[in-house]
């Protein structure tokens, strides 16, 4: 309960911020997260960091990822579906994941760090707030009237988000899970950075958001180059679960390369 107060107080201090660093889908990659955290220290006037979930999972550094982030004051966190499937395995619960998923699953929740438990518990899966005066949602990836993730939309476009949003008073929504990325601009603004942890090239992506004083907001996506060999080879130094369809699926057998 504590850690949820102190991101409501930093949410509140950056209301009249002017920048915003947007980060999601981080994977279990302490590698690509420290490039892309390395890469916001340079920016000018980003003081703060909103991520949208799926922190662990897919990527094996669990614990590096978490003990990275995880006492820093100025990061706010939403659920990922990853995350969630993680805390329902540490709550006795199915993860609701299935075949290697699941296997992959329980492989992370028991060689995660159990400090790290009531950090993970604590995550909200959306956050609504205000920062110079535009109304911002972030959030994983966009849910029904119950708080459920839906299916992602391969397809998405502005048309199908305003419809979707169209009874929500925002302005801006963030979101990310599909892990290519998205900008577009319609009734409302939305972006989703892509995946800062998986790519099929070693590079981590993360968003800016600009709000300028006139009420215009400008969007930018980076790309952070770094080295990523060792966290590919230790799939099969970890002999981690599902690691032939992670590496293909996620990272394009990158490590057949190295």
């Amino acid at each position: 309960m504590k850690k949820r107060s102190f991101l409501k107080l930093y949410e509140r201090e950056i209301l009249w911020g002017e920048k915003v660093a947007v980060i999601t889908d981080i994977h279990g990659n302490s590698s690509a997260l420290k490039a892309v955290l390395s890469d916001i220290e340079k920016e000018i006037q980003v003081n703060y960091i909103y991520c949208l979930g799926d922190l662990i999972a897919i990527g094996h550094e669990t614990n590096q990822v978490l003990e990275e982030i995880y006492l820093r004051k100025n990061i706010s966190y939403v659920l990922g579906n990853h995350d969630e499937a993680i805390i329902n395995i540490l709550n006795g619960e199915e993860p609701g994941s299935q075949g290697e998923e699941r296997e992959h699953h329980y492989w992370i929740a028991k060689n995660m760090n159990k400090k790290f438990i009531p950090f993970l518990k604590g995550i909200p899966k959306k956050i609504e707030c205000v920062i110079n005066n535009k109304k911002f949602l972030f959030l994983h990836y966009h849910m029904n009237k119950d708080n459920q993730f839906l299916s992602i939309d391969m397809n998405p476009s502005a048309e199908k988000l305003d419809n979707l949003y169209k009874t929500q008073d925002i302005d801006i929504v963030c979101f990310g899970h599909h892990h290519v990325l998205h900008h577009f601009k319609g009734d409302k603004i939305y972006l989703n950075p892509g995946a800062l942890g998986c790519n099929f090239r070693a590079v981590a992506t993360y968003g800016i958001v600009n709000i300028n004083d006139d009420g215009s907001v400008d969007c930018k996506v980076k790309e952070v180059i770094y080295n990523n060999e060792r966290f590919l080879l230790n799939y099969h130094k970890y002999n981690v679960p599902a690691k032939n369809t992670l590496l293909r699926v996620f990272y394009g057998n990158q490590y057949l390369k190295t």
